[in-house]
């Protein structure tokens, strides 16, 4: 009865901005079934791994973040070869396009003490590497395949 009464006001407070901000300030109490069932769910998989001897997943190595920052057809040969090195590498990465966003253009540009014609800009791990000459000094010196976690 609880959860139809949660759910049904729910449906009611998305209609209403300050009862959505009240609602938001409470930690959402009122919510979707889906949304609820989620939570239960989270809450009964934390108790179980509270008890002793509660076998876990090990632990995976998460992908190093690799971004390309380019500023739509800047530079486009540059941003090609920097992908096909990228791609022969398998390495997977992310194009992030810098066109209408000044802000993030100005991080990179300072990040990666390049300027604005210098784009495209590699990121690995947060860290910049700089344009596709830097890129494949990383890969001929095996400075790439360490900041990636690769063998070799």
């Amino acid at each position: 009865m609880l959860d139809f009464v949660r759910t049904g006001l729910f449906r009611v407070a998305r209609r209403v901005e300050l009862v959505q901000r009240v609602n938001y300030m409470l930690g959402e109490p009122l919510c979707t079934k889906e949304e609820l069932k989620r939570r239960r769910d989270a809450r009964a998989r934390l108790e179980e791994l509270k008890k002793p001897g509660a076998k876990t997943a090990p632990l995976k190595k998460a992908d190093v973040p690799v971004q390309i920052y380019h500023e739509a057809d800047r530079n486009n040969r540059m941003l090609v070869r920097m992908k096909e090195l990228l791609d022969a590498k398998g390495v997977k990465y992310t194009l992030l396009d810098v066109y209408n966003d000044q802000a993030t253009k100005e991080f990179v540009m300072l990040q990666s003490r390049c300027k604005e014609d210098e784009l495209p800009i590699v990121f690995v791990g947060g860290v910049a590497v700089g344009g596709y000459n830097e890129l494949v000094d990383w890969n001929a010196s095996g400075k790439l395949a360490k900041a990636l976690g690769l063998s070799n």
